[in-house]
């Protein structure tokens, strides 16, 4: 059987452009088949971090790696070419930073800084028909923040928990109460029974150090000679007597004495 000459024409057409989209097809699934896995997910900073790249093929020709927001000379950190003897040669974006490449086409970036966050591009050359790309962002935090870690919580925690609670509730109550009550029993003891007396005497003040007592005389002041008149009227007759001796003395017993040879 004899094909005719344009069915010819239109299968080589077909069969060409389904070669065209497969090879269209190849690169974005490859896109899409390259991954790149932060270790750590939340780097700190002084700490190592590692750009592992997974999905790449067995055999490709060299790997560059960039940051920045666009894939040029200017943004790349380096470049790695595995069959060299040294494959890994720096780029214009590597500065002092202390990057290694790997074979696989990870790299592991050493102490990295807050100055290292950004946008990382990983672009592997199987053929110079082929490359396959992946981006990833990183950001390195300034301080050292701790994971959260999660306990198993169950039923015997939690009476643990809520026991505990309830003991050192009643502990505190208990020395309040002992407080409260030991004070009153002291306020009570420093008070006045009624069987005591109080007492007698003037009233204390704090305001002056020198407390004096008024206490009655046992005997009558004399008086100067300006009130004898005033003093013998309010004595008794027999001190009247005394008083008047003593104020005007008889001179009779003193004539009488006679010296003696």
């Amino acid at each position: 059987m004899v094909i005719p000459t344009k069915t010819q024409d239109c299968f080589w057409k077909g069969l060409l452009l389904s070669a065209s989209v497969l090879v269209l097809w190849m690169p974005q699934s490859s896109w899409a088949a390259l991954y790149i896995q932060k270790i750590p997910e939340q780097p700190q900073k002084n700490q190592d971090l590692l750009l592992s790249v997974l999905g790449v093929p067995d055999t490709f020709q060299d790997f560059n790696w960039y940051l920045g927001e666009e894939t040029s000379g200017g943004t790349m950190l380096f470049s790695y070419f595995p069959e060299q003897l040294r494959p890994q040669r720096d780029g214009s974006a590597m500065g002092n930073r202390d990057i290694t490449g790997f074979p696989n086409g990870s790299m592991l970036l050493r102490r990295a800084q807050p100055t290292d966050s950004g946008t990382y591009h990983v672009a592997v050359t199987i053929n110079p028909a082929w490359t396959m790309r992946a981006r990833t962002e990183v950001q390195v935090d300034e301080k050292h923040v701790l994971p959260i870690v999660h306990l198993p919580v169950n039923a015997k925690i939690v009476a643990a928990i809520t026991i505990g609670s309830l003991a050192a509730g009643s502990l505190l109550v208990g020395s309040i109460t002992y407080f409260l009550v030991t004070r009153c029993w002291k306020g009570q003891s420093h008070r006045m029974t009624p069987t005591e007396k109080p007492e007698l005497g003037p009233p204390h003040s704090t305001d002056d150090e020198n407390l004096y007592e008024v206490m009655p005389s046992p005997v009558l002041l004399v008086s100067p000679l300006s009130d004898t008149v005033y003093t013998t009227t309010a004595m008794p007759e027999e001190q009247q007597q005394h008083y008047q001796d003593l104020i005007s003395p008889d001179p009779d017993p003193y004539c009488q004495l006679v010296p003696t040879s």
